[in-house]
């Protein structure tokens, strides 16, 4: 049962290491897409619309990588396939 503890409590660290750092690599390329696009917005006004519709489709894709991160994170929480193997 040791390993099992010590198991748990290793794949709970890289959980939250993993959550922490998938949250903040969005969240900054989020924050440099709007820099961005608002640098384009000022240059080019009459391009709005197009610019945009880009920087949405952009951070729908930028958020679904945090949305990943996490999924992985909660399986590994809370149905860890590894645990089955520590059991035997």
């Amino acid at each position: 049962m040791h390993d099992m503890n010590w198991f748990v409590v290793v794949s709970t660290a890289v959980a939250a290491l993993a959550i922490a750092i998938g949250a903040m690599v969005p969240a900054l390329a989020m924050g440099r897409a709007i820099v961005q696009a608002l640098d384009a917005l000022a240059r080019q006004p009459e391009a709005e619309k197009s610019i945009m519709r880009t920087l949405f489709i952009g951070l729908a894709m930028i958020e679904s990588l945090a949305i990943y991160v996490l999924v992985i994170v909660l399986i590994i929480l809370f149905r860890n396939p590894l645990i089955e193997y520590l059991t035997k």
